[in-house]
Formats: structure tokens, C-alpha cells, sequence
């Protein structure tokens, strides 16, 4: 058991002297052992500076180069595209509006008037989120199009996390899968659609529209939990006033 010694506690007995003895030099061995770890790091970084400082510069130089690359590249370049980007996304909307929609779906991803089209954003400024953005109005123009491969294709490169656009890319891939006959497909796409986010609007419209397809696959236990998830959950939705005849006649089934 150790006991508490007084400063200037002097040992009186031969024991109390080896005692004394013992933990100064359990107190040498130590700051020895510390002194030369101490030592050995020294020596280390001695001898590895170089590479130490070389590396620490190729980090900044990264850092900087990022840094310069986001200011005076990225930045320019993407108020640029979404400049270019304008004219394309008028032609979408007055088509999307219903006027002269074919020709001018075709404009928004050809071009005209000298201006850029979708097509030529992507390929122009690839890597920037108008270009991203780019391959979202590409993808609805092919598809009202009847290009239903070109649609999958264009939305499959879009990528985002806006509550309306995401599910609505996803759900327009359903919708071109069906086109193209690929049923299960389109099942698939209308599930990641309505489970992309939840709302008002997108979310029964796609709980119907995987429904009906689950109905032609005869998978009409998943088309019944659809329905009634509509019913139950979206009863103020357009769609929620068509569930109960389907939903009578996919329990007619089971």
C-alpha cells in the first residue's frame, strides 16, 4: 500500500532508504524512455521533411487549384449555360403550353434563331447543372415526341433532389417504358417515382399509374395496397376519385 511522504521527508529505516532508491530510478527510467521517443521522432521528421513539406504544398496546390477552378471557371461557365439554356426552355414551355408543340419540342432540342438547344448544352457544358438540368428537358421533349428510347436515355442522366422535378423524371421513365411495352419497367420507375418524395401531386399520380400496371401484370394485391393507400392517404387527390370502381374490381379478383 503506498503512503503519502511530506516534502523533505528524509528515509530513517534501511527498508524507507531502498524504497526511496527504487522510485527514482523508476522515475530515471521513464524520462529516459520519454527522452528517447522524443529523440526518434525528431530524427523521423529530420529525416522525412522533404517529403513532409512536398506533400503538405501538393495538398495547397490542390486546394488552390479547386478553389480557382470553382471562382473563375465553374461559375462563369454555368451563368453562361443557364444564359445559353434560356431561349431552349422558352421553346419547352410555350410547347409544354400547347403551341405548335411538336416543332417547337424539336426547337428545344435543336435549337433556333442562332440559339442553343438542350442537346447543345449537354454536349457544350457538360459536367455543369445546367447541362445536368439540360438532360431533364430532353428526356420530356423526346418523350412527347414518341422518342421514347432518347427519353430513357436523357432522364436516366438527370439527377436531383428537387421535390417535384425527381419524381416527375422518374415517373416520365415509367411512362416510356411503357410506351415501349416494357411493363415491368415502368412498374419499377412509377414505385421509385412516387417513393422519391411525398406530396400531393406527384405522389397519387403515381400511385395510380403503378396500380394500373400492377392491374395488367395481374399483381393485383400490390395494385389493391396502391389504391387504397390513395384512398386513405390522398382522399382529396384527382386520382382518389377513380379508386373505388378499381379497387371493386381488383378485389373481385383476389
Amino acid at each position: 500500500m503506498a503512503t503519502y511522504k511530506k516534502r523533505g521527508y528524509k528515509p530513517k529505516t534501511k527498508k524507507e532508504k531502498e524504497e526511496v532508491i527504487e522510485e527514482n530510478s523508476a522515475t530515471a527510467e521513464v524520462f529516459n524512455t520519454l527522452d528517447e521517443s522524443a529523440s526518434k521522432t525528431e530524427e523521423w521528421f529530420v529525416k522525412n521533411q522533404n517529403y513532409i513539406i512536398g506533400v503538405i504544398a501538393v495538398i495547397a496546390l490542390v486546394v488552390l487549384a479547386y478553389l480557382g477552378y470553382k471562382k473563375f471557371i465553374a461559375a462563369p461557365q454555368e451563368k453562361e449555360a443557364m444564359n445559353e439554356m434560356y431561349q431552349a426552355k422558352k421553346y419547352f414551355d410555350d410547347a409544354a403550353s400547347g403551341i405548335s408543340s411538336d416543332s417547337l419540342f424539336t426547337m428545344a432540342l435543336n435549337g433556333g434563331e442562332g440559339k442553343y438547344g438542350m442537346l447543345d448544352i449537354i454536349n457544350e457544358y457538360g459536367g455543369t447543372p445546367a447541362a445536368n438540368l439540360a438532360n431533364y428537358y430532353a428526356g420530356m421533349a423526346y418523350l412527347n415526341l414518341k422518342d421514347y428510347q432518347n427519353a430513357v436515355s436523357y432522364l436516366g442522366d438527370f439527377s436531383s433532389d428537387n421535390k417535384i422535378q425527381n419524381p416527375m423524371a422518374k415517373g416520365a421513365m415509367g411512362d416510356a417504358f411503357v410506351q415501349l411495352n416494357q411493363l415491368a419497367d415502368g412498374l419499377d420507375y412509377y414505385e421509385k417515382a412516387f417513393k422519391a418524395n411525398t406530396n400531393d401531386y406527384t405522389t397519387p399520380m403515381f400511385l395510380m399509374k403503378a396500380a394500373r400496371i400492377a392491374i395488367r401484370l395481374e399483381d393485383n394485391q400490390k395494385a389493391l395496397d396502391y389504391l387504397n393507400r390513395i384512398k386513405t392517404e390522398f382522399s382529396t387527390s384527382t386520382e382518389a376519385g377513380q379508386v373505388d370502381v378499381l379497387i371493386g374490381m381488383v378485389e373481385a379478383k383476389l
